[in-house]
């Protein structure tokens, strides 16, 4: 549409749009696909719902028919390493012919060299997605130990690390209110690590709106509802409000 300048057509290296999936249905997944399927390129099955989801195989199907990559969450990957379920877990991938794994501890104690360890083991097969920060807002990490992490699961083999943010947005990146770390992010961000790299989780509309303005429109982001996905794409088009002025002023 000439209106508007398109973004990057997929496969995105940058301006990646990562959903969660609670457990959507099949059917509602194929409405809901058809109209935003388009701006997503990766649909996270949330927790360990893929244990429970009905038609598993057929939802991931319909969701690589829309050139969206499946993953499985990253607690499905604590529950099998803290139930010595590892090797099960790996089966089960394969049989779901699932390329990108995400390797988490936000739940879980897992030393950083272990850690790296695995996630060095599962890059021989998978494509990983290694993820930083801990589920509980109690925890606060120092920026410069954010870094450390990142760097480190990087030269580990992740091709991408995310930045904990919870389904609530009130952990990792944000204090317990919501409010960003900006001091964090931002030296995450100046620290050297490729930018393409990093994926933010903002599931709240404020913490994405923060980071399209200061970072542009292609920063990668992670947790976001289906029902937010088209929202988003306006944001990053400066076609909404909160942004248009940015983008467009």
């Amino acid at each position: 549409m000439a209106l508007i300048q398109q973004r990057p057509q997929k496969p995105r290296v940058s301006g990646r749009t990562n959903v969660l999936d609670k457990g959507m249905g099949l059917a509602q997944l194929q409405d809901t696909l058809q109209t935003c399927g388009s701006y997503i390129d990766v649909i996270k099955l949330g927790w360990g719902t893929a244990l429970i989801t009905p038609q598993l195989k057929e939802k991931i199907d319909l969701i690589k028919s829309f050139d969206i990559e499946p993953c499985l969450g990253g607690t499905l990957f604590e529950y099998a390493y803290i139930t010595g379920k590892l090797d099960e877990y790996t089966q089960l991938l394969k049989e779901l012919e699932l390329n990108l794994i995400e390797i988490s501890d936000g739940s879980i104690t897992l030393a950083q060299q272990e850690k790296n360890e695995i996630i060095n083991q599962f890059a021989q097969d998978f494509t990983v997605y290694s993820e930083v920060g801990s589920k509980d807002d109690k925890v606060i990490v120092s920026p410069s130990k954010w870094v450390e992490q990142i760097k480190s699961e990087i030269a580990a083999g992740a091709q991408k690390v995310i930045l904990e943010g919870r389904e609530s947005g009130t952990a990792g990146l944000y204090r317990a209110d919501g409010e960003i770390r900006m001091g964090l992010v931002d030296e995450v961000i100046h620290s050297g690590i490729e930018f393409n790299k990093l994926i933010f989780e903002t599931p709240k509309k404020a913490q994405q709106v923060w980071m399209l303005k200061q970072y542009g429109a292609e920063v990668n982001m992670g947790n976001i509802a289906y029902e937010e996905v088209v929202s988003l794409e306006t944001l990053r088009l400066g076609l909404r409000a909160d942004t248009l002025m940015h983008f467009h002023g």
